[in-house]
């Protein structure tokens, strides 16, 4: 029997009648429990794996705490703060750790990128291959890496020096010399850099082949058309990735760890601001000062990371974007 024009009208004045108070219909709200049903592993993993730590350093950060004497532990406001302003090695952690980034993030984009560039190509036969081959460092774990390089650096034995020998050059000492340690450490680096080709080549294939046509009739050159349209097409990946990197550089750790054993040798060169703060935690058990640390680590990356968000409107482009 079908319903009258009224009744319909009727019908739904009494659905919007029974609209709680944030103006969901009873089945609305019904499907919003179970949404946040589901989202409670998450959430209770958040909260006490990732938010609680996070708020208990802040608690630390204002305490002389140590895990070896932690009933003795006093609160001292700030001083965690001001101590860091007379401490050498915080200073040389950091000043190690923007030296890697400016070196590292330019040459591992430029690397990633012609990589993506070259496995994007049409004429390169075996594509699929090459993207294979140059994904799978990224899948070995960073300790088993840093060993393999430790032998492949090595100054008597490894293959990099032996190679140079055979045609008359001495090699250098990767490891143990300040002047060629940043160079191993990004070379190193260009070994995983399977993630970041894959991102950018994800971001190309996206890219209309319509534009390239009309490029190509305009009589536009290879560089014109990765300046003017393979560049700002796949900004938005670059945006990422840029961001991404700019974190993980200054969050660097592991790599330094294992292969100078922890040290920060030689002369420092590898003392990185992580390394500098697992030190003082673990080492010298300063777990309060440590926190400190992880405080300041966290607001420079944060700074940064907002510059970044805040410049990427001058050079992102996003196609469904309205610009003003």
């Amino acid at each position: 029997m079908e319903l009258s024009p009224v009744a319909v009208n009727t019908k739904r004045i009494d659905t919007v009648k029974k609209r709680n108070r944030n103006g969901l219909t009873p089945l609305e709200h019904e499907r919003e429990k179970w949404g946040y049903l589901f989202l409670s592993p998450w959430l209770l993993g958040f909260l006490l794996f990732t938010l609680l730590p996070i708020l208990a350093t802040l608690v630390f950060s204002m305490t002389d705490y140590s895990p070896v004497n932690a009933e003795a532990t006093t609160f001292v406001g700030f001083s965690n703060f001001a101590t860091m302003l007379t401490d050498d090695k915080m200073w040389i952690s950091l000043w190690v750790t923007i030296r890697y980034a400016v070196l590292a993030i330019p040459v591992s984009f430029i690397f990633g990128l012609v990589l993506a560039l070259l496995v994007n190509s049409k004429h390169l036969v075996g594509k699929d291959v090459f993207r294979t081959l140059f994904y799978m460092p990224s899948m070995i774990p960073v300790v088993a890496g840093a060993l393999v390089w430790a032998g492949v650096m090595n100054t008597q034995t490894g293959w990099i020096n032996v190679t140079l020998k055979t045609v008359g050059i001495t090699g250098p000492d990767w490891l143990g010399e300040v002047e060629w340690i940043y160079p191993a450490l990004v070379l190193i680096g260009l070994w995983g850099l399977g993630n970041l080709m894959l991102t950018l080549l994800a971001g190309m294939q996206g890219v209309p082949n319509e534009l390239y046509e009309a490029a190509v009739i305009d009589g536009a050159s290879g560089w014109r058309q990765f300046r003017h349209i393979t560049l700002p097409m796949i900004s938005p990946v670059v945006f990422y990735n840029m961001t991404l990197m700019l974190i993980g550089a200054f969050k660097y750790f592991d790599l330094a760890y294992v292969l100078k054993n922890g040290t920060g040798g030689p002369s420092d060169a590898t003392l990185f601001y992580n390394l500098n703060l697992y030190k003082n935690a673990f080492t010298y058990n300063l777990m309060g000062y440590a926190s400190a640390l992880a405080w300041v680590l966290f607001l420079i990356i944060l700074i940064l990371t907002i510059l970044l968000f805040v410049t990427s409107g001058r050079w992102v482009y996003y196609a469904a974007e309205v610009r003003k």
